[in-house]
């Protein structure tokens, strides 16, 4: 692994989990990891729900924009987290893979996203407890 990893989180629309991993990621490793999230089938816009979720946190993911998932994404990575993308991210060689099951938030209420939010959160922690392991 490179000494600034490059984490990439994957779900379908990249509008709500994948968005909110990669933005604790970013608040969590104070820039000491490259942060990129992608979706298979990108929405228009953010999850105004994990918006607000996020916001409760402290962490604003409101001005970011739903991306298409590459292959150029997947190869500058050294761990790829999928979150119910299934088989459309491509897989490389000496790369990182999890797949992290969660709840879609989409439609959900609040409560529901908060929910997910706290999940994620502890994923990342952990992940960024083996990735960076001095730095937690």
């Amino acid at each position: 692994m490179s000494e600034k990893p490059t984490v990439l989180f994957v779900c379908v629309h990249n509008a709500g989990r994948s968005q909110m991993a990669a933005g604790y990621m970013r608040e969590l490793s104070g820039g000491r990891v490259e942060v990129l999230s992608a979706g298979s089938e990108p929405k228009e816009s953010i999850n105004p729900v994990a918006v607000a979720a996020m916001a409760e946190e402290g962490i604003d993911i409101a001005g970011n924009v739903p991306k298409i998932l590459t292959v150029e994404a997947v190869k500058e990575s050294d761990v790829v987290i999928t979150m119910g993308c299934g088989d459309t991210c491509p897989i490389f060689p000496g790369k990182r893979y999890e797949d992290w099951e969660l709840e879609d938030p989409a439609g959900k209420d609040l409560e529901t996203v908060r929910r997910v939010r706290d999940d994620i959160r502890g994923r990342v922690e952990g992940l960024l407890a083996e990735i960076l392991p001095a730095a937690v």
